[in-house]
């Protein structure tokens, strides 16, 4: 099949839509995160994701709140690189969850996907409008894990040393 697109696939026009996941794709492949189809595979963690071999795979035909790419790529990128090809499928972790959270709202920034797109209605368990509440306030969940991974830096360290603090990344990937 051919490369994965916005346009081919089905998505949830209030997660952001074809538009929202027209920019979410290309930031993913410049990072180095690669979305692929879902062909056979059955292992899901969300209805039409799956996080197999280190790549987001997508079912073309299952409606998918765009937010969920840059959600489950934020799984990818914590991982070492040397365990990255091996992710998937996962096991839920709150700890490996609040890095995805923080890292997906950092990558929200550059797709230009709003707080409620993100932190969509559909997923969090309910928490959706916690975590909006929570990252517009700038009480970003997840967010010092981060900073122990050298991906990002607290504000104190960020000052002191001259590095990009949170929602900042000094590399998307771990």
């Amino acid at each position: 099949m051919t490369k994965v697109t916005a346009s081919a696939c089905t998505w949830r026009d209030e997660g952001g839509g074809e538009a929202a996941a027209a920019r979410i794709l290309p930031f993913l492949e410049d990072i180095g995160i690669e979305v692929d189809w879902i062909g056979e595979q059955k292992e899901q963690l969300l209805g039409g994701l799956a996080i197999v071999e280190g790549r987001i795979l997508i079912d073309p035909e299952t409606p998918v709140w765009p937010g969920d790419l840059l959600h489950e790529a934020g799984h990818i990128a914590a991982v070492p690189a040397e365990e990255r090809g091996t992710l998937g499928p996962l096991v839920a972790d709150p700890t490996d969850e609040m890095v995805a959270i923080a890292w997906s709202y950092a990558a929200s920034l550059p797709c230009g996907l709003p707080l409620r797109q993100l932190f969509h209605d559909g997923g969090y368990r309910g928490d959706s409008a916690a975590l909006i509440t929570a990252y517009a306030t700038g009480h970003y969940i997840g967010a010092p894990m981060l900073g122990v991974y050298g991906m990002t830096a607290d504000l104190r360290t960020a000052l002191a040393e001259g590095l990009p603090a949170f929602p900042s990344l000094s590399r998307w990937l771990r």
